[in-house]
């Protein structure tokens, strides 16, 4: 009896140690559960993220377009998108991020209502191991190890295209050519560089002339509202208006008109974003030239998020590629414009 019972014992020890075996073998290769294909080099890169966007708000077509172009490329990649609109307030900006922190997402995008004022929240975002990509617009900080890179449009270099324009037009005409400036947001990256830019061309022209200069806010509303006080008070002595963005331009144009004027030809008309009401406005001969400042680079942003996640290097400035289109152009193109 005793003896069969150490057989037993034995069989069950020598079971139990070919199904240790068994189970050693197959997680001989690293122990790694995962079904995935690796044989490609896959890292974070190619798993589902969380990203948190947060856009400056829809204060134009541009911007609208923007914010399309990035939910349709994170959807396009199987990434999940947490989205905030700041309605153009650096508060409300602040406010998101520190929300995407709390959220744990696995990066975080944004467009900057303003250039400053961001240290301390980025500062939390790095702290917790969450990198930050800038859409279109820069910040202003000393510490760039606070974001990944910046990806979006040169900015000073549409003012200096809008300027070349300018000074190209009006190459014959005799004595000061008077512009007045529709500026955008007070301390946002494109208001800046895009007056640098245009300031920086004109200076070598001194009968180039900003006579009158004020922030739209980059609404259309505002833009109106701001021409119509420049018309009221030097109607007489405007030759051009350099708007900051294509629909402060528009609402200028209306102003124009209200007050009597025909745009494109009494006012010489730049704006810049190249967006569909100014092909439109151009087709219809009211205005004369858009610098492009392209908003539908949401694909391009997703591959730095995620070549930045799989441990690639990038670059610390990505540019967009952009053009310029004037009035003769805009019936052409008018049907293939995307926004």
């Amino acid at each position: 009896m005793r003896k069969l019972f150490k057989g037993k014992v034995l069989l069950f020890m020598m079971m139990s140690l070919m199904l240790l075996l068994a189970a050693c073998s197959s997680s001989g290769t690293g122990g790694n559960t995962d079904n995935s294909d690796t044989s490609s080099g896959d890292s974070k890169s190619s798993d589902k993220l969380v990203i948190g966007f947060s856009q400056v708000g829809a204060e134009s077509e541009w911007r609208t377009a923007n914010t399309k172009s990035m939910q349709d490329a994170i959807k396009a990649a199987g990434h999940e998108l947490k989205f905030s609109d700041a309605q153009q307030k650096q508060e409300n900006q602040i406010k998101a991020i520190r929300s995407f922190i709390a959220q744990k997402v696995d990066a975080i995008v944004f467009s900057p209502v303003v250039e400053t004022g961001f240290e301390t929240v980025l500062q939390e975002a790095k702290d917790a191991g969450i990198p930050v990509f800038l859409s279109d617009r820069a910040v202003d900080i000393e510490d760039d190890s606070l974001w990944v890179t910046f990806l979006g449009s040169d900015f000073v270099e549409e003012g200096r295209k809008a300027a070349n324009w300018l000074v190209e037009e009006t190459a014959d005409v005799e004595g000061d050519v008077n512009i007045v400036e529709l500026q955008g947001t007070v301390g946002s990256a494109p208001a800046i560089d895009r007056k640098e830019g245009f300031e920086e061309v004109i200076a070598d022209h001194p009968n180039l002339k900003i006579t009158k200069s004020q922030t739209g806010d980059f609404t259309r509303a505002k833009g109106k509202e701001v021409m119509e006080a420049f018309l009221k008070s030097d109607g007489d002595n405007i030759d051009v208006l350099y708007a900051h963005n294509d629909d402060m331009a528009i609402g200028a144009i209306q102003a124009i008109e209200e007050y009597g004027l025909k745009p494109g030809e009494d006012i010489k008309i730049i704006g810049v974003d190249a967006v569909k009401g100014a092909f439109e406005a151009m087709a219809a001969g009211k205005m004369n030239v858009t610098v492009e400042c392209n908003p539908l680079f949401g694909p391009q942003m997703v591959d730095l998020i995620e070549a930045h996640l799989a441990g690639e290097t990038i670059e610390k400035r990505v540019a967009v590629e952009e053009s310029m289109y004037t009035m003769d152009q805009a019936e052409e193109l008018l049907p293939t414009r995307e926004y």
